[in-house]
C-alpha cells in the first residue's frame, strides 16, 4: 500500500508525455509572463491568450489539468516575487576578477552585496588593482559613494542598458568614492571565477581574431572594442547567430565526450553524467547565455528520458525545456537572446522535415519580425550568406580557434593571417550593402501580427496568408518610410548637440551637428557615441541616407562623430560655416570620407534651398571654426520659425540682431548648452521665443545649464525643455502638431 502514491506519480508523469501537453503548457507560460511583463494592451492580449490555452489544456488533457494549474501557480509566485525590487544596497560589495575591468586606473563591472547585484565604477586603489589583476576575488568594505538607478535609454532605437541589466536582476549602480579592500574568503564560487579569469587572461594572449572567436565561443563575451567591426560585419550579413553558443556547441561537447568515453570504455550513463557536468561548467563560463542553457536542458531531458525508454516529441521537448528555464529565469523573455533562441528553436521544430534551403527560408521568415523589432534591419540575401559563411565558420574558424588554444605561437600567428584575409573579404562584401534593407522598427503589435501570420502560413501553406503577410509587410514599410508627420528632434547625445529634422511623406532628412564625446586624460572611447545613439535612431525610423548635414563649428561635442557618421551612412551634402574647411582638425575628420558628398560653405545672408529652406544668420566672414564662428540657421516649418545657433557667443548674437533687426523666432535652441556666455537677455528679448530647448549632458563637468541662465529664462517668462530630464525632445508636425518627450513615455510634454 505504501508504494501506491509513488506508482500513481510515475503514471501521472508518464501520461504527461502525451503529445502536445508540454508545448501547450509552454505557450500558457509565455502568456502568463506577458501579463506580468508587457504594457497596457499587451496585458489584455496575454490574458485572453492564457484563458484560451487553459481551455485547450482542460479540453485535451483533462487528467493533467491539475498538473498544469499547479505549474502555472508556481510560475505566478515566481513572477510576482520577481516584480519586487530590492532596497538600497548596503554592506560589503564582492568583486570577482572575471566580472570587472580596469582601464587607466578606473574600475568598472559587476558586484554582489549580501542581498543584490550592483554595477560598480570608480577609481581602483592599489590594493584592489593588485588583487584583481592577480585573479583574486575581493570584498570592498566601508564603502562610501553615490548610489543611483541605472540610466535608461534616452532616445528611440537606443540600446536600453537599464532593461538589459534588469533582466539580470541588476537595478542600481554604485559610484565608488572611498572603500577598504580585503581578500574574499576562499570558496567554490571564488575558485570558479578565478578559473574563468585565467581563461580570459589566456585568451587575451592569442592574436586578436583568434581571441575574439575563442572568447565568443567559450565565454559568450567580446573582449575588446577592436572587434566591433567584425560584429558589425556578421550582423549586416545576417549571420551573427553563428557567433552565439547554442545547440551546435552542445552537440560538439557531447560528441567529443562520447568519442573520448569510448576509448576509456565508459558506459552510456557515465558519458551522460560527464556531459552534464561539462555542460553545467560551460553554462557558468558563458555567464548563463540563454541559448546555451536551452540547448543544455534539451539534451539533458532528451537523453535522460531515453534511458527510461521514454520518447518525447520535438515540440514537447521544446515546451518542457522552456517551462524549466522560465521557472529559474523569470525575465527570460525580457532578454533579446532569450526570445530569439526560442523562436529559432520553434522554427527548427516546425520545419524539421523540410529540405535545407526551404528550412532556411522559413527560419528567416520567423525571425524577421523580431529582427526588425530589435535591430531595425534585415539582409534579404541572408540565406545565400549563410550558405557562404556557415561552412567557413564550421570548417575553418572553429577548428583553427580550437587548435590555437593549444598550438605554439607560430601556428596561432599563421592561423591569424588566414582569418584576417577571410574576415577582410567578408567585411568587403558587407560594405557593399548588397541585400541589406534598413526597414525600420516595427511596433510590438506589428511584431505580433507579422509573427502570427508567418506561423499560420507555415502550418497551413494557404496562399491567402502569404498574400496577407506580404501586404502587411508592405503597409508597415510604407508607413515607416513615407511618414505622415515630420519632426524636429533634439537627440539626447549628452553634453553636445545633434538635431534631426525630417519632412512628411516624401521624407527628406537633415542633421544639425552630430554630437561627440569629449575625452579627458588617457580615457578613450572604444566605440563612437554615434553608433550607440544616432545611427540606431536613424535606422529605427527607416532612414538609410541623409540629405544634408550642417556643422556649426569645430568643437568635439558638436562634430566629434562626423567622421563615423560619414563612414556609416551616405550624406549627400555637408554644409559648414565659411573658413571651417581650412581648419586642419576638421579636414582630418572628413579626410577620405567625403568622396561622394558635396561640400558647401555658408555665410550670413545666404539661403539653402532644400525640402526645408534654411536662412543663414552667421558667420558674416570666414573664421576658424571657433565658438564665435558658429554656423547659425533659421527655418520655417508648418508656420513655425526655428533658430539654431550652435555655441555662438553674445557678440555673435548682437551681430545677428544688427543684420536681422526684425528676426522673430517661435522655437529656439538655447546657445552653448545653457551656458552664461550665450543667449543674452538682449538677444532673447529681440527674438521673443515661445519655447527654448537645452541640450546638455547629465552631471556634466561644466554644470550646464547654468542656474543664472535658467533664472534669466524664468525672469523673461520663457519656458524651456531640457534633454537632461526629457531625453530626446521632438516636435511633430503634419497631420497634427505636438511636442513629445522620450523619457515621459512619449506623452505630450508641452502645449502651446
Amino acid at each position: 500500500m505504501a508504494t501506491r502514491p509513488s506508482r500513481q506519480l510515475r503514471t501521472s508523469l508518464q501520461s504527461s508525455l502525451q503529445a502536445g501537453f508540454y508545448f501547450l503548457l509552454a505557450l500558457a507560460s509565455v502568456s502568463l509572463c506577458g501579463i506580468f511583463q508587457s504594457q497596457k494592451w499587451g496585458k489584455l492580449f496575454a490574458l485572453a491568450a492564457l484563458l484560451y490555452l487553459l481551455f485547450l489544456l482542460k479540453d485535451k488533457y483533462g487528467g493533467l489539468f491539475k498538473l498544469a494549474l499547479a505549474f502555472l501557480l508556481l510560475l505566478t509566485l515566481v513572477l510576482a516575487k520577481d516584480q519586487v525590487k530590492p532596497g538600497e544596497p548596503a554592506g560589503d560589495i564582492r568583486l570577482y576578477p572575471d566580472q570587472v575591468k580596469i582601464t587607466d586606473g578606473w574600475l568598472s563591472g559587476r558586484g554582489q552585496t549580501a542581498t543584490q547585484k550592483v554595477q560598480v565604477y570608480g577609481p581602483a586603489s592599489r590594493e584592489a588593482l593588485a588583487l584583481l589583476e592577480n585573479g583574486q576575488s575581493i570584498d570592498l568594505t566601508e564603502v562610501s559613494g553615490a548610489v543611483s538607478e541605472i540610466e535608461p535609454a534616452t532616445n528611440p532605437g537606443q540600446f536600453d542598458y537599464r532593461r538589459y541589466l534588469a533582466s539580470q536582476h541588476v537595478y542600481r549602480q554604485v559610484k565608488l568614492a572611498h572603500y577598504q579592500v580585503k581578500l574574499a574568503p576562499a570558496s567554490l564560487l571564488t575558485r570558479l571565477h578565478g578559473l574563468r579569469w585565467k581563461i580570459q587572461a589566456y585568451l587575451k594572449r592569442l592574436p586578436r581574431l583568434l581571441a575574439f572567436f575563442a572568447s565568443e565561443l567559450l565565454l559568450a563575451e567580446n573582449p575588446a572594442g577592436d572587434n566591433q567591426a567584425n560584429l558589425n560585419t556578421y550582423r549586416d550579413l545576417g549571420v551573427i547567430h553563428i557567433l552565439s553558443i547554442s545547440g551546435m556547441h552542445v552537440g560538439i561537447y557531447v560528441f567529443a565526450l562520447a568519442v573520448f568515453g569510448s576509448y576509456l570504455h565508459m558506459t552510456k550513463e557515465e558519458v551522460f553524467a560527464a556531459s552534464c557536468a561539462l555542460l553545467t561548467f560551460e553554462v557558468f563560463l558563458s555567464a548563463g547565455q540563454p541559448g546555451f542553457i536551452r540547448a543544455t536542458l534539451s539534451y539533458v531531458f532528451s537523453a535522460g528520458l531515453s534511458f527510461k525508454s521514454r520518447r518525447i516529441g520535438r515540440a514537447d521537448l521544446l515546451g518542457l525545456t522552456y517551462c524549466c528555464q522560465q521557472l529559474f529565469t523569470p525575465r527570460l523573455l525580457l532578454e533579446t537572446g532569450g526570445i530569439l533562441t526560442y523562436v529559432l528553436a520553434l522554427g527548427l521544430v516546425l520545419t524539421a522535415k523540410l529540405p535545407d534551403c526551404k528550412q532556411a527560408f522559413w527560419l528567416n521568415g520567423m525571425l524577421t519580425p523580431f529582427l526588425l523589432y530589435f535591430f531595425y534591419q534585415v539582409n534579404v540575401c541572408t540565406i545565400f550568406y549563410n550558405i557562404l559563411v556557415v561552412p567557413y565558420f564550421n570548417y575553418i574558424v572553429m577548428p583553427m580557434t580550437g587548435l590555437a588554444l593549444l598550438a605554439p605561437p607560430g601556428l596561432a600567428a599563421f592561423f591569424e593571417k588566414i582569418l584576417e584575409a577571410a574576415e577582410g573579404m567578408l567585411a568587403n562584401v558587407a560594405k557593399t550593402g548588397f541585400g541589406q534593407l534598413i526597414y525600420g522598427q516595427v511596433k510590438a503589435w506589428q511584431l505580433a501580427l507579422l509573427f502570427v501570420l508567418t506561423f499560420l502560413y507555415l502550418i497551413t501553406r494557404k496562399k491567402k496568408y502569404r498574400h496577407i503577410l506580404a501586404a502587411v509587410y508592405l503597409l508597415i514599410f510604407v508607413s515607416i518610410h513615407f511618414p505622415l508627420e515630420g519632426q524636429v528632434s533634439f537627440i539626447d547625445v549628452g553634453q553636445g548637440d545633434s538635431i534631426l529634422l525630417t519632412t512628411p511623406i516624401r521624407r527628406q532628412v537633415y542633421l544639425i551637428d552630430t554630437g561627440g564625446k569629449l575625452t579627458f586624460g588617457k580615457k578613450k572611447q572604444s566605440q563612437p557615441q554615434i553608433d550607440r545613439i544616432t545611427i540606431p535612431l536613424l535606422k529605427a525610423q527607416g532612414i538609410s541616407q541623409i540629405d544634408g548635414v550642417f556643422v556649426s563649428h569645430q568643437d568635439a561635442d558638436h562634430v566629434g562623430d562626423l567622421g563615423p557618421l560619414l563612414e556609416e551612412m551616405p550624406v549627400k551634402r555637408l554644409y559648414m560655416g565659411a573658413g571651417l574647411i581650412q581648419n586642419p582638425s576638421f579636414r582630418a575628420r572628413i579626410a577620405g570620407r567625403v568622396e561622394k558628398t558635396k561640400l558647401v560653405e555658408l555665410k550670413a545672408g545666404m539661403e539653402v534651398k532644400e525640402a526645408i529652406n534654411f536662412q543663414v544668420l552667421h558667420p558674416e566672414v570666414a573664421g576658424k571654426g571657433e565658438n564665435k564662428d558658429s554656423l547659425s540657421l533659421t527655418c520655417r516649418l508648418a508656420g513655425k520659425s526655428w533658430a539654431f545657433t550652435g555655441d555662438l557667443d553674445q557678440a555673435g548674437e548682437e551681430a545677428i540682431i544688427k543684420k536681422f533687426p526684425d528676426l522673430k523666432i517661435d522655437y529656439f535652441k538655447l546657445g552653448h548648452h545653457g551656458s552664461d556666455t550665450s543667449s543674452s537677455t538682449v538677444f532673447l528679448r529681440a527674438i521673443q521665443p515661445k519655447l527654448v530647448f537645452i541640450s546638455a549632458g547629465r552631471n556634466n563637468r561644466y554644470h550646464h545649464p547654468k542656474p543664472e541662465t535658467l533664472a534669466k529664462l524664468h525672469q523673461l517668462g520663457i519656458p524651456y525643455l531640457n534633454t537632461q530630464t526629457e531625453g530626446m525632445i521632438s516636435w511633430h508636425y503634419g497631420i497634427r502638431e505636438y511636442f513629445s518627450s522620450f523619457l515621459e513615455g512619449r506623452r505630450v510634454c508641452y502645449h502651446y
